[in-house]
């Protein structure tokens, strides 16, 4: 995803913090195609508009940064990356100095040195806090920089107490404006890459701070807890909201039985938490970690990602039934169908487009399926009572926190998720525990659940919902393989990275009900010919686009499902994956998912023999019956973007 071009007009963004290019040809024999730049005597050919940071990169030559990052648009206000420039007075940011001349450049002359430690010596001075006891500890860009440029001690001073009072009132993120370096990262993630405006610079001089509206907490102004924010803060002025102090103390509660899920995305990226680079999953060695750390299960939400399906998509055809056979015009206005699975895409629709929540699926996210299912289903199997079973979710996102606190979310009669742990927080609890990750044998899931397929897997990358959906729906509607239309089942046109697609699929001929649904519809015939549109969108800035197509009647408006996730790049993006995050970062993540997703034995979801237990004997009544209305169905709230004075 690269958001360093050009926003249409009706980006929010302030002019100072949006992207921009420069229109080259891409031919680069012709004149003026490529630049000289001489960079500390070696010399270079770069297209025209390359940043110096970008040309010296190429040079293998590194240029610190703290403002920049590659998922932003330019901004140049931290000074670290300045540089001597041949004829110029001043010192240059390479960050934001476009090459269009030839130049020659000094990185690391004595002048630029001194500078950057100056500018490091004034950003510490009023840094208030003590690293030990950060949590961003061996993980911040401005105590890696300190360090490397030798701050041995307070030259401008120190401050002994703090000047703001932490934002604690988040259920997912929290504030510490005393460790805020004005970096503007958060300001830039928020407006510009999805389109929520929550913090600004506010004040000038040495009096300003990043604030919300009227200063308000956190709480209570339109945040949507995604925490993309705190994933490109280069120190740890936000983070997560942190409930392992909780999650210990359950565990060492002889009375309690804690259990644990987990997500695709956290086990494709943990390891990056423990030195290993990105791309490397270790679902099976988490699973004997989690036994070492006391919880007494380990399962898998990939289970619930399947039930979500089932669920979701029978939604989809009993609305598309009643629109179509039925020709119900209430039913007709709400597709196409939007994804609930991601908690922050769909606070983000509660805030700024209430009037499409008709559209959005009632089925619970996967998260929230299991913790109603943890807490009625497994504790009638093991005669467990639901008051003393703790329920954690392992997750990429900090918004799963806000989620399993919304007050709609207790249909087991309790609070059906007590915490939401991210990957970040885990890996501290492993190491806590003196495990070493690396080193663990690998063990499966625990039952009722067991292992789930490969269907559920690829629900952590975008598109992974809308393969999902498409690989039954292709099965129960035709009775024949996915295979026969896609190499090994994969439904290459709803994957990839950019920022919103459509794809199509022609049913032909239909097969016969299969027994799950049977009680639904009489038969397949009326989608016989149908081409079902369908959408995939990531990021919220792009599912903005997407919703104002809809609105004006465009493409998007003509399909029956759609794939939002508030994450770019999907739930391997969330706000609580490991820290850094880049475009190459979230690939790898990917391709770690895939390859679990083929090296599974069962790939789709209704071919999943306890999922099929589960209807058999506990939701008695099918896919979207009374029993699954209660637990794994909910409502959602029109919020607004006004907030109490």
């Amino acid at each position: 995803m690269n958001t360093k071009t050009n926003h249409d007009r009706t980006c929010r963004a302030p002019k100072s913090v949006k992207g921009y290019s420069i229109k080259t040809s891409p031919d680069k024999t012709q004149i003026g195609g490529q630049v000289t730049v001489t960079i500390n005597d070696h010399a270079i050919k770069v297209p025209l508009g390359t940043t110096i940071l970008e040309a010296s990169k190429s040079l293998g030559i590194n240029i610190p940064t703290l403002c920049n990052h590659d998922d932003l648009c330019v901004a140049g206000v931290c000074r670290i990356c300045v540089v001597e420039v041949e004829g110029q007075r001043n010192l240059q940011a390479a960050c934001a100095f476009p090459v269009t001349s030839p130049i020659k450049v000094r990185t690391h002359s004595r002048r630029v040195r001194h500078a950057r430690r100056h500018i490091l010596d004034l950003m510490l001075a009023k840094h208030y806090g003590e690293c030990y006891s950060c949590t961003r500890n061996g993980n911040c860009e401005l105590q890696n920089l300190a360090e490397e440029y030798g701050v041995d001690f307070y030259r401008f001073g120190h401050l002994k107490e703090p000047r703001y009072t932490v934002d604690n009132s988040s259920y997912a993120v929290v504030r510490d404006m005393d460790k805020c370096i004005l970096c503007r990262r958060c300001i830039r993630t928020c407006i510009d890459m999805q389109e929520v405006g929550v913090l600004g610079a506010i004040n000038r001089g040495d009096k300003t701070k990043i604030a919300t509206f009227l200063d308000k907490p956190l709480a209570e102004v339109i945040c949507i807890n995604c925490g993309q924010c705190i994933n490109r803060c280069p120190t740890a002025a936000l983070k997560a909201k942190d409930p392992t102090d909780e999650v210990w103390a359950a565990i060492d509660d002889p009375t309690k039985h804690v259990v644990i899920q987990t997500a695709p995305s956290p086990r494709a990226a943990i390891a990056e938490c423990f030195g290993v680079e990105p791309g490397t999953a270790l679902t099976f060695e988490m699973n004997t970690a989690l036994k070492r750390c006391g919880f007494n299960k380990v399962f898998d939400t990939n289970f619930t990602a399947d039930l979500t399906i089932i669920e979701e998509g029978t939604e989809l055809i009993l609305r598309l039934y009643k629109a179509l056979v039925k020709k119900d015009p209430g039913v007709a206005e709400t597709i196409p169908q939007f994804t609930s699975c991601s908690p922050g895409w769909v606070k983000f629709i509660e805030h700024f487009y209430p009037e499409f929540l008709p559209h959005v699926s009632s089925a619970k996210s996967p998260q929230q399926m299991f913790g109603a299912l943890i807490k009625t289903y497994y504790a009638q199997q093991n005669n467990l009572d639901p008051a003393n079973i703790v329920s954690v979710a392992l997750m990429p996102c900090s918004a799963k926190k806000f989620e399993c606190n919304r007050p709609e979310m207790i249909s087991s009669g309790y609070k059906d998720v007590d915490y939401g742990l991210t990957t970040r927080e885990l890996a501290k609890m492993i190491k806590e525990a003196g495990v070493d990750l690396l080193k663990m044998e690998k063990s499966d899931f625990d039952d009722p659940f067991g292992s789930a397929t490969g269907s559920g897997v690829i629900f952590g990358a975008t598109g992974g919902v809308m393969e999902s959906a498409l690989r039954c729906v292709i099965e129960l509607v035709t009775g024949k393989k996915v295979e026969n239309l896609f190499d090994h089942a994969e439904i290459t046109p709803v994957r990839g990275f950019e920022g919103s697609r459509i794809a199509e699929l022609t049913i032909g001929d239909v097969g016969p009900v299969p027994d799950l649904l049977k009680h639904l519809v009489p038969d397949w015939n009326w989608l016989r010919g149908v081409t079902l549109k369908l959408g995939v969108c990531h990021g919220t800035a792009n599912a903005k686009k997407v919703l104002e197509d809809i609105r004006n009647g465009g493409p998007f408006s003509q399909c029956q499902f759609i794939e939002f996730m508030a994450c770019p790049g999907g739930c391997l993006g969330g706000g609580g994956q490991p820290i850094p995050t880049t475009p190459e970062i979230r690939a790898a993540r990917a391709r770690a998912i895939y390859a679990e997703d083929r090296r599974s034995t069962i790939r789709k979801s209704h071919e999943n023999p306890a999922i099929l237990s589960l209807y058999k004997e506990f939701l008695t009544d099918g896919p979207c019956g009374k029993v699954s209305h209660k637990l794994l169905h909910t409502h959602y709230v029109a919020r607004g973007k006004y907030i109490l004075a």
